[in-house]
């Protein structure tokens, strides 16, 4: 019996020990981005006047993912640890990853999306201060079964489209509708060359004509803008890299010496988009000491029953929204009456 018992034993904690095809989201660093990071201003401008903050946090918010990739899986006691852990949440690792995805190409995409998230918080800034800058549509990739496929290339500039200036996406759509699947021409910068090729779209599962390549705006600012931050990937922080921007770009201290956080995507024009795993960037955030923190309003129904104790949340959709609210505290009012969400 005792031999039988050290065996159940041992079966047991082997048991344990075997990965488990689930993800653990739980609570990130927070990072000030009006502050420094190893000694070096996160956010920094040469060619134009800056004013970086002494006093104050615009803590952008993370989640830190473990498990559902090769070398970063969990086991069954991790997952009972994470269970029991109300600042924690487990998923399946379909739901977080594709079947057969690398760390490599993961990392990459993340890396690519807060490239991208950097550029549209630059453009949203510039724009909230009424600062010119220019912009053209690019192809940004293609897939090797798409329409485009050996015809577009990536970092192509789009010029004109069916003889329409290609300068935004909606005009790509109505000339794609108006086509009904025809042939068209499409006018490109390629390598600084003027290139004319010819499309047939075709139907995608949502019924509308597509020319089968990813786009990417690609921007040409005044100055300078850089943001020094690595091991950090994503879209979720423009919103707060664009506030910090802002800050960095005004006179005086937008937060009063206040602490904030906050998490959202941002696109050039100032919308404030949904992100994932905001119950754990409320956690996060509250344990570096914010008393308020920035929510999209696309994520309300993620934020109600989850706040922790002392953290104000505001809900916001656009820049604005949240510039004015930083503002308003910042300066000393009463921010008990903002919106939030319920």
């Amino acid at each position: 019996m005792a031999v039988s018992g050290v065996v159940a034993l041992v079966l047991a904690v082997a048991a344990l020990a075997i990965p488990v095809p689930y993800v653990v989201e739980s609570p990130g660093p927070a990072i000030n981005t009006i502050g420094k990071v190893d000694n070096q201003p996160v956010i920094s401008v040469a060619g134009h006047d800056s004013f970086p903050a002494n006093t104050g946090s615009l803590d952008l918010t993370t989640v830190h993912l473990t498990g559902g990739l090769p070398g970063s899986q969990v086991n069954l006691f991790e997952v009972l640890a994470a269970w029991l852990n109300p600042s924690d949440s487990i998923y399946p690792e379909e739901l977080i990853y594709a079947p057969g995805v690398s760390q490599q190409a993961v990392n990459s995409e993340n890396t690519a999306a807060m490239t991208g998230s950097q550029e549209n918080a630059t453009a949203a800034a510039l724009t909230a201060l009424n600062i010119g800058y220019k912009t053209v549509l690019a192809v940004a990739s293609v897939p090797a079964d798409g329409a485009s496929a050996g015809i577009l290339k990536p970092d192509d500039v789009l010029v004109s489209i069916g003889g329409k200036p290609a300068s935004a996406l909606t005009t790509i759509q109505g000339v794609l509708a108006a086509g009904q699947g025809a042939p068209v021409t499409v006018d490109v910068l390629r390598g600084g060359a003027a290139k004319s090729v010819t499309v047939t779209p075709r139907k995608g599962t949502d019924g509308k004509y597509l020319l089968g390549i990813a786009l990417q705006n690609k921007y040409t600012f005044p100055f300078d803008v850089k943001i020094s931050l690595s091991n950090i990937g994503g879209p979720s922080a423009g919103m707060m890299f664009a506030l910090g921007i802002m800050d960095t770009l005004t006179p005086g201290e937008l937060t009063g010496g206040r602490h904030f956080a906050g998490t959202g995507t941002i696109d050039n024009t100032g919308n404030v988009g949904a992100i994932g795993g905001i119950a754990q960037k409320m956690v996060g955030a509250r344990n570096s000491g914010a008393d308020y923190f920035l929510a999209p309003a696309a994520n309300c129904t993620d934020v109600v029953g989850h706040v922790p104790n002392g953290l104000q949340v505001i809900k916001v959709a656009t820049l604005k929204e949240a510039y004015d609210a930083v503002s308003a505290i910042g300066s000393g009012k009463d921010g008990s009456s903002l919106p939030t969400c319920k």
